[in-house]
């Protein structure tokens, strides 16, 4: 009885000491607080972070890509260096950096990837760019190339002669890039080998989004600004340095962990495509249910979701802008229009009409080659807008429109509530499955073997093995 009742005070007197949070935690912004390299990237984080979509979080995700960083970091060129890693919430695929340590990486790009290697060569190579100070000489060199080009543009009186020193600047940033991308690669890579990784990685996920960029090349909406490939060209010169680097550990298949299952069930479930928050494309199809309305575009016709508008492109040079404002002082339609957003409007052609029941009006403009009908929608507070362009004596302009218009409605609460997000699902195969079965599971797209083949990096000819695990995409 003594002993316990003295195992009993020690108890005591241990959970009654003074145990909290350190008041100066460890944290990125208290690691990075006097580094003015840091301070760069803080004042853009943002705007990237804007421009993406915001941030995407799921606990899951997020310990993948956190677990793959720290076994990066500890073998770094600069272990010392701190990061404080972003999965941005878009579809585009894409990874980068910022001078101080900020890493961003799309869940776009994530979705691509198919295991844990893949992802930590493209981290490496982001690191190297973080440690060998690549963001800060690039903008000292970019700084120069503006004070030159200003220089030019104000002393030289030969237009001729300026265009060509401008042209030469953008070819020695150009290469500057090409350079620092190659330093990368190499930095990288050997990174990815020390840490235990694949390295051959590097080249194979290079290799899959050169095929990723082949499948949306067909899709003339695809915004390729956004994506990795845009400022990591992947050539086959490139993709050979990448292997002939991963030689240096041994060969293909023999060293490295790829760490693929714990990978996929690091993604299993990630939203893939369209966030909820921008709206869903279903075909010909575009809905929104928080906004509560839908439409559809023409057959043959290519709708483009991006975080600003809706923007849709179709045969014969016609694009349509989607978007919707505010409306606070619930003006009229015919006066809205009129209001001077509308370059070249006609001023006789402003109508107010109906859309399904809905307040409307629209008119007609006009402006260098194009044409354009304008209709303006209200819906309680929120105006919507079409902005139709057609080359100039084009007979589609009213049929593109009146599309549009006669589909465009309010959808129920039951339509609001189907509506369900594209995911990232891993399956495994079964012995009965084919590359028809498992391809015809997939969703979001009509070339459904096609986009199978790319997000699992399947060669033609090549069927996944019963027992394997794969990636589709569906609700």
């Amino acid at each position: 009885m003594l002993g316990l009742s003295a195992c009993q005070s020690m108890f005591d007197q241990s959970y009654q000491a003074s145990i909290s949070p350190s008041s100066t935690p460890q944290t990125v912004e208290q690691v990075q607080k006097n580094d003015p390299r840091a301070q760069m990237g803080a004042r853009e984080h943002p705007r990237i972070v804007a421009s993406y979509g915001g941030e995407y979080h799921d606990a899951k995700t997020e310990r993948l890509v956190a677990k793959i960083a720290g076994a990066l970091t500890a073998v770094s060129e600069n272990p010392k260096q701190s990061y404080r890693i972003t999965i941005l919430n878009s579809p585009a695929i894409n990874a980068f950096a910022l001078p101080g340590g900020y890493l961003y990486v799309t869940r776009g790009l994530l979705a691509l990837a198919n295991d844990a290697s893949e992802v930590a060569a493209v981290l490496s190579h982001e690191m190297a760019h973080v440690t060998a100070n690549h963001g800060i000489e690039r903008q000292r060199r970019e700084e120069a190339e503006v004070i030159a080009s200003r220089v030019v543009a104000e002393v030289l009186s030969s237009d001729l002669a300026g265009k060509q020193a401008l042209a030469r600047g953008k070819l020695r940033l150009a290469a500057f890039s090409r350079q620092q991308e190659l330093q990368a690669d190499m930095i990288g890579i050997r990174t990815l080998g020390e840490a235990g990784y694949d390295p051959y990685a590097a080249a194979r996920f290079l290799d899959s989004m050169a095929a990723y960029q082949h499948f949306n090349s067909t899709d003339p909406t695809a915004d390729q600004s956004l994506d990795f490939l845009s400022s990591h060209p992947s050539t086959p010169q490139r993709v050979e340095l990448a292997r002939s680097h991963a030689r240096n550990f041994g060969p293909e298949g023999t060293t490295g962990d790829k760490g693929r299952d714990y990978f996929l069930d690091g993604i299993d479930g990630l939203l893939y495509g369209d966030s909820p928050q921008e709206g869903y494309v279903r075909g010909q199809t575009f809905l929104h249910g928080a906004l509560g309305i839908r439409f559809d575009v023409p057959d043959g016709f290519q709708i483009d979701n991006k975080v600003e508008a809706v923007m849709v492109t179709g045969p014969g040079d016609i694009a349509i802008r989607f978007d919707g404002v505010a409306d606070p002082e619930n003006r009229t339609l015919t006066n809205y229009i009129a209001s001077g957003w509308v370059t070249g409007l006609v001023p006789d052609s402003v109508q107010q009409t109906t859309v399904n029941g809905m307040e409307a009006a629209t008119a007609r403009a006009s402006a260098d080659r194009w044409d354009f009908d304008v209709t303006v929608i209200r819906l309680g507070s929120q105006i919507f807008r079409f902005v139709t362009a057609v080359p100039k004596g084009s007979d589609q302009l009213e049929p593109t429109a009146d599309t549009l218009r006669r589909t465009f409605r309010k959808i129920t609460p039951q339509e609001a509530q189907s509506l369900k997000p594209l995911r990232v699902r891993v399956v495994e195969v079964k012995a009965e499955d084919s590359l028809a079965t498992l391809s015809a599971r997939m969703m979001g797209t009509d070339r459904k073997l096609d986009l199978f083949r790319v997000i699992n990096a399947l060669p033609v000819g090549q069927s996944p093995a019963p027992g394997s695990r794969v990636k589709i995409v569906s609700e």
